[in-house]
């Protein structure tokens, strides 16, 4: 098929032109990932779907294409909580990897998965997984290995899709995001039953619901996370688009802190700092109020909480006892302890 077929029916103007439905996505997708499109068709195919918006049908048929060519190991270790990360401009520290820790410590897996590079002097996830001693992955393999042994995995996009991670370089040229910052959070490699998913706008909570339920996923949770990441801002309530056993859904959480409403910033993006609170070397409230109510958001809707005041509850517990005999000890004990 000629790639025309699909920018014409993209942008052919507000009375002709049309979104793709799903299986045309996956086409369209297979053909950029395989190299088969021009440079001019895919900067126009880009910038049309970052002008538009994607449908939900779109992000199913472009993870579809994405999906069809990983190279999943058989009998791979299904995580319990797959956690995409691919904020690219980070205004806080990526705190929510000691959320991960905390549900790893206690028998709960969880994969992550992002992009190793990150512009602007932020703090992207990778560095600061490996100062608390967490080395990425370099296949699905190893992630996999890496969950049985340890509860905790992450793997860099260029490792499972290096056409898909070519995608988020085209920004210096075409001066906007592409549209794979969007689909990449629905990946979901391993096929966990639960999926967490971090947006930077709000109307982007039910377009993934969307799309994650046509994808086949039964649990998820989706809200507007600090700088695009599933990471809560303590002093703002949240509304969170939830599937629970494949049915759509939608909760309210509160803020957990009072005070300042609006996004705290910090001025030092060490990744250091992420290691030092996890050991008790560094206070810091803010983050730890964020990190457990992070961590009670997937408590809840993984089952392992009724209701909102008992994963409170238990996470606030988990954390405080984050040191104790027995609770952060891990098989291969590759987490350190200390800053």
């Amino acid at each position: 098929m000629d790639f025309s077929y699909f920018t014409k029916t993209i942008g052919r103007g507000p009375t002709l032109s049309r979104p793709l439905n799903r299986n045309e996505a996956h086409d369209a997708m297979g053909m950029v990932l395989d190299g088969d499109v021009e440079p001019i068709q895919l900067g126009g195919f880009l910038l049309v779907l970052r002008q538009r918006g994607e449908t939900a049908e779109e992000l199913a048929g472009f993870v579809d294409a994405v999906r069809a060519r990983l190279d999943i190991p058989d009998n791979a270790v299904v995580p319990d909580v797959d956690w995409p990360s691919y904020a690219d401009h980070h205004r806080q520290q990526p705190w929510f990897i000691l959320s991960a820790m905390l549900l790893a410590a206690h028998g709960i897996k969880v994969l992550m998965h992002g992009i190793s590079g990150c512009a602007d002097g932020c703090a992207p996830t990778q560095p600061a997984l490996e100062t608390l001693g967490i080395t990425p992955c370099s296949s699905l393999a190893e992630a996999s290995a890496a969950l049985a042994r340890e509860n905790l995995a992450y793997i860099g996009l260029e490792h499972m899709s290096p056409q898909a991670e070519a995608l988020f370089h085209y920004k210096p040229l075409l001066g906007v995001r592409s549209v794979a910052n969007t689909f990449v959070r629905d990946l979901n490699p391993l096929g966990s039953a639960f999926t967490l998913v971090g947006i930077v706008h709000s109307p982007y909570r039910e377009v993934h619901q969307t799309a994650l339920g046509l994808l086949g996923q039964t649990n998820a949770a989706v809200f507007k996370g600090i700088g695009g990441e599933a990471q809560r801002n303590p002093y703002k309530s949240v509304q969170i688009a939830t599937l629970n056993d494949g049915y759509h859904g939608v909760e309210d959480w509160p803020a957990s802190l009072s005070g300042e409403p609006f996004l705290w910033r910090e001025e030092d993006l060490s990744p250091q700092r992420v290691a030092a609170l996890w050991s008790g070397c560094l206070s810091h409230p803010p983050a730890e109020s964020s990190i457990t109510a992070t961590t009670a958001v997937i408590l809840k809707q993984t089952g392992h909480a009724k209701t909102r005041d008992e994963a409170n509850k238990l996470a606030q517990s988990m954390w405080r006892d984050r040191h104790s005999a027995g609770n952060t000890e891990l098989l291969s004990g590759s987490f350190r302890t200390t800053a």
